[in-house]
């Protein structure tokens, strides 16, 4: 995973991670170059990681809703009882 100096840098492990194809491409490109197909390939690798990506990205916002929404129930709820208990 390294490169020629045995060390693996944090970007090498973020690039793994985000795609083992891309690492290993990185670190073997093809002697003539990219040929037509592959940069048409690569192109759809990107937009499949922005696809993948932007669903994480509307998940995460969502979350921060879901909870506030979750929390102005709890306390409505518990406003509700205390009023009950009070009549």
């Amino acid at each position: 995973m390294g490169g020629d100096d045995g060390w693996t840098s944090a970007s090498d492990i973020a690039d793994y991670v985000y795609c083992p194809r891309s690492h290993w491409y990185r670190h073997h490109p093809p002697a003539g170059g990219p040929t037509r197909d592959a940069e048409r390939s690569a192109l759809g690798g990107v937009r499949y990681h922005e696809r993948v990506l932007s669903g994480e990205r509307h998940r995460a916002e969502r979350g921060a809703a879901y909870w506030a929404v979750l929390l102005v129930g709890v306390v409505l709820a518990l406003a509700g009882g205390w009023w009950a208990l009070h009549l």
